[in-house]
């Protein structure tokens, strides 16, 4: 990604374009590291998203709606007191740096005009959001940083903000050709890429290999063959044209999410699409990340629990496996106790082994029975009988215990895909609570327990006009299969693994073999084969399809039902269906 100064300069313009003298209405922070302004602009509202994340720190307009928290952080409430109703009245930026400066004009508690700034500084890993008074002191940081002497920029309130120490590097922008020919004619890097990265400031690594690619024909081109003049020409060419008029490019994915990003287009990598805002252009390449990764983080606890639970079981089942194994040997224990039997009258007391044929061998060859000391031998021989009789039963009892095992680690895969699945808040917290219905998590009782709305199934309609329904989770699963569908309508799941109930509504009518397709392409996309090709998927009706006694949500048997062949492709299920 090329999140880097000259792209963020592209960003602020684009926010200048459209905030400057907006008043802000609301401030949220739905993430640890993220802050969203909803500003009232004169052509609408507009929501500012600051992300101080070191792994994707970013600053631009967006149209998503992310979950807040029910209890604001603090740093949130710090903000919504000093710059709630301020308006925007300048955004600056240092040359060549990562770091946005926004200055509204508030009232402070005397009712006396003030200006107050919000710094991002979008640099790595010491990225940072600031909240600056008037006189450039610290209110207070997103990251507090305390004093050291190995620190140089402590981040505490009351301290004065310092700003970061400025690069030693040419600005691009102030450069003419003869500054590119003096550079390619001073002694340094090979490549030009590289040459490039070490001599001009505020560029990526991406840009850099993209702006060799245009003066040489190669990201990786060296320059010991080059001609200096004409190369000079062409990077002068290049940066002037692109930090001019800068426009928003990106390399797609498998999923059509960008995998680079930049203010030119990007030819290194092939194919390079263009989007029509810087905005949209972060929103479609974080929005979807971002929601994953917070789900990731909200589910760790839950999904941790699970995943204990479920190596617990699997290893109680290796165990019990190996005691089953045993059991099937308990034929020789009677055997031995016939011999005992039969040979009452040779054993003395105190003796520990009876030497006797083995009247079950064809040989007739001669055993040693190991014998107790305490125990008469009568007593010895019924131990054998007893030990035969209690390996009978414990067969009976580990073959259930295995097959209750099965289905436990069966349900606890389930919810753990379901957890890789949850996007919302209100999903994860209907996981949780199934849960905790099923004993496998304690209420918590220092948390208030969300309340949710109940959440309904995923609803689409296929091209032929049939409604289609996707289970969220197992016990909307259960609901789906069993109380809200309808005896004649068709129910499909992904052949032997876990994932989604899929329903369509057939309102008495035989859907055709296009919308079977269709929701076959769902319920591969909603299990565990998402990733995978030629997928098959079992497809019935309604009526077929029964729940087990005690069996966990969810889970369901079937008999008669016949299997499509189909591929799980995210944009096939986008494309040919509409989701509500």
């Amino acid at each position: 990604m090329a999140f880097d100064a000259y792209f963020l300069k592209a960003v602020l313009d684009e926010l200048r374009a459209v905030a400057i003298g907006s008043r802000v209405e609301k401030i949220h922070q739905p993430g640890r590291d993220t802050v969203l302004l909803l500003l009232k602009c004169q052509e609408g509202r507009q929501k500012l998203l600051l992300c101080a994340n070191p792994a994707a720190p970013r600053l631009h307009l967006t149209a998503e709606n992310p979950e807040n928290p029910q209890e604001p952080p603090m740093f949130c409430m710090l903000l919504r007191k000093h710059l709630s109703g301020a308006r925007l009245s300048a955004i600056t930026q240092p040359p060549m740096e990562r770091l946005a400066k926004l200055t509204f004009d508030c009232i402070d508690e005397l009712g006396d005009p003030v200006q107050k700034h919000l710094v991002a500084e979008l640099m790595g890993r010491t990225c940072n959001i600031y909240l600056l008074g008037q006189d450039g002191r610290i209110i207070d940081c997103l990251r507090r940083i305390g004093i050291d002497e190995k620190i140089k920029r402590p981040a505490l309130p009351g301290l004065f903000y310092t700003a970061p120490e400025g690069l030693e590097k040419h600005d691009p922008t102030q450069m003419d050709a003869q500054c590119y020919v003096n550079l390619l004619q001073t002694p340094g890097a090979d490549l030009l890429a590289d040459r490039l990265m070490d001599s001009l400031g505020g560029l990526s690594p991406l840009v850099c290999r993209e702006a060799a690619l245009f003066a040489l024909g190669d990201g990786q081109g060296r320059l010991e063959n080059a001609d200096i003049f004409q190369t000079a020409e062409k990077l002068h060419l290049f940066f002037s044209t692109h930090l001019t008029t800068p426009a928003p490019y990106y390399v797609p994915d498998k999923e059509h999410l960008p995998k680079q990003y930049a203010f030119c287009p990007i030819h290194q990598y092939g194919t390079c699409l263009k989007e029509e805002s810087f905005g949209a252009l972060l929103d479609r390449c974080y929005a979807l990340r971002d929601r994953r990764e917070a789900m990731r983080q909200k589910g760790q606890a839950v999904r941790k629990t699970v995943s204990n639970l479920l190596s617990r079981t699997q290893k109680k089942m290796v165990i019990q496996q190996q005691e089953l194994q045993e059991t099937y040997q308990r034929e020789r224990l009677r055997q031995l106790g016939d011999i005992v039997t039969a040979n009452l009258h040779r054993i003395q007391k105190g003796q520990t082994v009876l030497l006797a044929e083995d009247f079950y061998d064809e040989n007739m060859a001669e055993i040693e029975i190991p014998l107790s000391v305490t125990l008469s031998p009568q007593q010895n021989a019924a131990k054998f009988y007893k030990d035969y009789g209690r390996m009978k039963n414990a067969e009976k009892e580990l073959t259930a215990q295995l097959e209750k095992g099965v289905q436990e680690a069966k349900y606890l895969q389930s919810v753990l895909e379901e957890l890789e699945r949850a996007d919302t808040d209100a999903e994860l917290e209907e996981i949780r609570q199934e849960l905790q219905d099923g004993g496998y998590l304690r209420p918590d009782s220092g948390r208030k327990r969300m309340k949710i709305k109940k959440l309904p199934p995923l609803k689409f309609e296929s091209t032929d006009g049939y409604t289609i329904y996707v289970g969220r989770n197992n016990r909307q699963n259960e609901e789906l299969t069993h109380k809200f569908a309808k005896k004649d309508d068709l129910w499909l799941h992904a052949q032997k693994v876990h994932g989604s109930h899929v329903i369509i509504c057939c309102e008495n009518t035989t859907p055709p073999d296009n919308t079977i397709t269709q929701a076959a392409q769902l319920a591969a996309y909603y299990a565990e084969t998402k990733g995978g090709q030629n997928i098959p998927v079992d497809v019935t009706n309604v009526k077929q399809v029964k729940k087990p006694p005690n069996a966990k949500p969810g889970m369901v048997i079937y008999h008669t039902y016949r299997t499509v062949i189909v591929n799980p492709y995210k944009d096939i299920v986008v494309d040919t269906l509409n989701a509500e």
